[in-house]
């Protein structure tokens, strides 16, 4: 029986939402196309549930960020009332949090057990990695942050650390023995101390489910009604959960997109929103196929790329909107020719009326936007940055710069901090000594040059002593004195990075960008107040109150926007 309702439900969804939204029991796929009001949809449901006399305290919804939960449930309570507030939502993590609380003595942790973060994690891996120490100093070898990666696939994935190496990893074959000595070490060392990392949430809250039926047949008799966002970037482990916590009913409802599975590097498997009808039987399958964001022509070619998928859930996109033209496809000779075309289609299409803000090129990873951002600064067009690291702060942009910025001004602590401990047997303690000497004796990059120390420590300096030397006795161009810097540098990256091939590509295109520039103060100062990648880009050109910027996004950051 349909209760009589507050809302007029078929004024504010189309026939395909309002079919989801009042479908109550068993369960339910939602494919939903991109920009086909998901996010309306669950909302919507939750408040029809409600509606329904359904408990709200048995109503769960999971989603990948507690922002988007709390943004639902927030508009849920703005349409009907405070009943809401009691609907469970937020993230797999979390909710396994609650649960492995709740039954720490039944899942095997103790109920005082500490969540490692991501840096608490690699703070670990590196403990336990130094105390095996010689046997790792030869052969190709991960750094810390890269077999957290490891170790975070094989747990995601169901896999053994030899499999995901021989996959993802294939250059540190040979080290698969010692790695997973850290690795067996690493956990044993967490069982130890009662301390769970994220993946290790997700692996005990399943195995609580999957190892005692009395807690699992409460849980699914305690939450009703299930809801999944985002359900094609689900792991192995999240899909199995799910399929326990329904033991008692099957009512889940499961939205997603096969056709926007995008993080399979963090170990997301979109072959379970393909196998949700086999593993959930009954599947009613519903297909939000209108599109509210944009234009035919863009969803005609969108179509096509979709339909050259082999595995995929049948779908069209559609529009109600008219007009558009036809996607472009331009292809230039140089990365500069793009950027230089990009710029100068940008200003014509803003010359016409078209705001910045209504416009945005999006990309693939962070540092593909910097030949971009050196013309948009040339032209003075203003720009909002979204997505991915900052790519003047990151690590080895910094310690590149570190260099530069000690010869503008040899008073800058923490730049010399940074390149002296750079180095094998410098730590904080002789980076300060080293340091105050140069300060104090105002003797600047030709006192460190000149310097005397014990053989210990003077063996370890000698190359940044070298390079620092031939930059002073040999008059060049600020490229030159920074391709200088670059090739002292790349041997400390290689040690230090895994993907160091990309860093040092990053570095090239600083280089690139300090062609512009007539001496190494007016670069620095250039660097300091508005560096290319800024978040808020050349605001200087605009007035305070002006708000209209073009928008520079990876894909990742704009899905979903």
């Amino acid at each position: 029986m349909i209760l009589p309702s507050c809302i007029d439900y078929s004024k504010e969804l189309n026939t395909r939402q309002l079919e989801a939204v009042f479908h109550k029991d068993g369960p339910l796929l939602v494919v939903a196309g991109a920009g086909s009001g998901k996010t309306r949809t669950l909302t919507y449901r939750v408040v029809r549930l409600v509606e329904e006399n359904i408990s709200p305290a048995s109503i769960l919804l999971l989603t990948f960020t507690r922002k988007a939960a709390d943004e639902m449930l927030s508009r849920a309570r703005l349409l009907l009332d405070n009943r809401c507030d009691q609907v469970s939502g937020g993230t797999f993590h979390a909710f396994s949090n609650i649960l492995l609380r709740r039954y720490s003595s039944r899942a095997g942790v103790g109920p005082d057990f500490t969540i490692l973060d991501r840096a608490d994690s690699q703070s670990l891996i590196a403990t336990v990695k130094k105390e095996l120490g010689d046997p790792l100093r030869s052969g190709t070898f991960p750094k810390t942050q890269t077999m957290a990666q490891i170790f975070s696939k094989s747990v995601n994935r169901k896999e053994q650390i030899h499999e995901v190496i021989f996959s993802d990893y294939p250059h540190f074959i040979s080290s698969i023995e010692p790695i997973s000595t850290i690795y067996r070490k690493y956990c044993a060392h967490k069982s130890a101390h009662h301390l769970l990392d994220f993946d290790d949430l997700l692996t005990y809250a399943r195995l609580l489910l999957e190892d005692h039926p009395d807690i699992r047949e409460r849980i699914s008799n305690a939450y009703r009604y299930i809801m999944v966002d985002e359900y094609q970037d689900t792991n192995t482990i999240q899909a199995d959960i799910l399929y326990r916590m329904t033991c008692a009913h099957q009512n889940i409802m499961a939205v997603g997109d096969d056709s926007q599975s995008i993080y399979a590097f963090r170990g997301a498997n979109y072959r379970n929103i393909m196998e949700f009808p086999q593993k959930f039987h009954k599947t009613v399958i519903i297909r939000l196929e209108e599109n509210y964001r944009s234009l035919q022509p863009i969803l005609n070619l969108t179509n096509a790329i979709i339909d050259s998928s082999k595995h995929r859930y049948q779908k069209s996109l559609f529009t109600r909107k008219k007009g558009g033209s036809i996607p472009s496809l331009i292809s230039t000779e140089t990365e500069n020719d793009q950027s230089r075309f990009v710029v100068k289609k940008i200003i014509e299409y803003h010359r016409q009326g078209v705001p910045l803000g209504q416009m945005a090129v999006l990309f693939r990873a962070s540092f593909h936007s910097f030949d971009l951002e050196i013309e948009l600064n040339s032209e003075r067009v203003p720009f909002i940055k979204v997505g991915g690291f900052q790519l003047a702060e990151s690590a080895h942009i910094k310690d590149f710069l570190a260099h530069l910025k000690v010869m503008a001004n040899p008073n800058d602590r923490i730049s010399w901090f940074r390149i002296l401990m750079l180095l094998e047997k410098i730590g904080s303690k002789n980076a300060g000594s080293i340091f105050t000497r140069i300060s104090e004796t105002k003797s600047g990059i030709a006192g460190f040059v000149e310097m005397s120390l014990s053989p210990k420590y003077s063996k370890a300096l000698h190359p940044l002593k070298e390079l620092f030397k031939k930059i002073a006795g040999e008059p060049s161009s600020l490229v030159t004195m920074g391709e200088m810097i670059m090739n002292y540098y790349l041997p400390i990256l290689e040690k230090n990075y895994d993907d160091h091939p990309r860093r040092a590509k990053e570095i090239e295109h600083v280089l690139s960008f300090m062609e512009r520039y007539p001496d190494l103060e007016a670069f620095i100062t250039d660097m300091a107040l508005e560096p290319p990648n800024t978040s808020s880009g050349d605001r200087l050109y605009l007035p305070k109150e002006a708000e209209d910027r073009l928008i520079l996004s990876t894909v990742h950051s704009a899905k979903g926007l």
